[in-house]
């Protein structure tokens, strides 16, 4: 606008300056009902020129009114923002100090002018929370939400997450899913899902997330594996208490061969089948696992199964300790099977092996129960004395003994 104006000027400057030079300024007249103007060009150049000036400078005048009341509201508006920046930096402040009721102060004042009005109100609800304050917590949830607008994941998580810690299950596991058909792979969700599949027993959801978990990688494989188990278990216990041992059966028959071939849920069908007193069963499934699985989980099942076939049971474990070697573990359970079949001398040699690797307060009752059996009730009432000593023994103590090699034992 400036460099057109100026051109304006300079050629109504040349208009004029023109004919002084060449001494001829021409005669204009402007003639009307009522009056007659008569002037030079000259003249009627400067009049122009002040006319274009004049009306500048209105214009000028009348912008700067227009935008004086814009300006106002944006110089209030700044302000509001400042503070509200000041006041959330000093509410995170006090996040770290676990002041609560200062967080949620500071959150929720001036938030709808802060840079993340959503974030404001999710954390002023987590502060409410925290302290109990459930009206005022859902409020602010209402808040996030309608500031939120089209992106509500923020605030369902949050949401989530607050009725996870007031223990309403049942409402975050609704909206848990809702979260899952909206972000599938979304850490922080699936952290929520855990909990509330957990909580209300949705074993197969939970099972159904092991993947995506995997995927995301947001626990190690240790801890997937041990929520695999827990799930596992947990689908057991219901066909257990609706369909029984057979119920389990058909279950484990149509689980994939992966599942069939853990040895932690072996174990865990295992532990089930002897609480519907189907040992038989049980058994089989232990004596297959031990065949190509060392796990003392499935040493600590041989004493608890009451089958009409202990000898399997034996073999089994002597294979084992064949394999593996003799381990303070498979000495006791092998005692404790021999005792039985009421084989006293060689239960009593198996459980000395035992207490030879590491002292234990089971093992030494084991052993005097043996040595009554073979009459002799002093070395009994020495066993059970060493036994009570390292029940009250502080555990320090009882961790400092040095485990010393087995003997070998002769096979039967």
């Amino acid at each position: 606008m400036l460099r057109v104006l100026s051109l304006f000027i300079l050629l109504i400057a040349g208009i004029v300056i023109g004919p002084i030079v060449a001494g001829h300024q021409g005669y204009v007249l402007i003639q009307t009902d009522n009056y007659n103007v008569e002037t030079s060009v000259t003249g009627l150049a400067i009049i122009l020129v002040l006319a274009v000036v004049i009306l500048f400078i209105i214009e000028w005048l009348l912008r700067r009114l227009m935008t004086a009341g814009s300006h106002t509201r944006r110089w209030f508006h700044g302000r509001k923002n400042h503070r509200a920046r000041k006041h959330t930096r000093a509410a995170l402040m006090k996040l770290a100090e676990g002041d609560y009721r200062q967080v949620e102060k500071l959150m929720a004042r001036d938030a709808r002018h802060a840079d993340q009005p959503v974030v404001n109100y999710l954390l002023a609800a987590e502060a409410a929370q925290q302290r109990g304050d459930d009206i005022r917590s859902n409020q602010y949830l209402e808040h996030a939400a309608e500031a939120a607008e089209d992106d509500q994941l923020p605030v369902d998580i949050t949401r989530v997450r607050i009725q996870l810690a007031r223990h309403e299950d049942h409402a975050a596991r609704h909206g848990v899913d809702r979260l899952l058909e909206m972000a599938p792979r979304h850490p922080e969700v699936l952290r929520l899902a855990e909990q509330a599949f957990t909580r209300t027993h949705g074993w197969q959801a939970l099972l159904d997330i092991l993947p995506a978990m995997r995927k995301t990688q947001i626990y190690d494989e240790s801890r997937i594996q041990e929520l695999e188990r827990i799930a596992y278990s947990g689908l057991m216990d219901q066909i257990m208490e609706n369909q029984g041992s057979e119920g389990l059966n058909s279950w484990w028959q149509g689980q994939s061969r992966k599942v069939r071939n853990d040895a932690r849920l072996q174990v865990a069908l295992a532990e089930h089948l002897i609480l519907c007193n189907d040992h038989d069963t049980a058994q089989k499934i232990v004596v297959k696992s031990l065949k190509h699985h060392q796990d003392e989980s499935l040493l600590l099942l041989l004493p608890r199964l009451k089958s009409g076939d202990p000898e399997t049971l034996e073999k089994a474990l002597r294979q084992q300790i064949k394999q593996h070697g003799a381990t303070p573990l498979s000495n006791s359970t092998m005692g404790q099977l021999l005792m039985k079949r009421a084989e006293w001398q060689t239960a009593s040699d198996y459980f000395r092996a035992a207490l030879k690797q590491r002292p234990d307060a089971h093992d030494f009752a084991w052993l005097a129960d043996v040595l009554d059996r073979l009459h002799k009730p002093e070395e009994s009432a020495e066993m059970r004395r060493e036994g009570l000593m390292l029940t009250l023994a502080p555990p320090a103590a009882a961790a400092s003994v040095t485990p010393t090699p087995a003997a070998p034992l002769n096979k039967m």
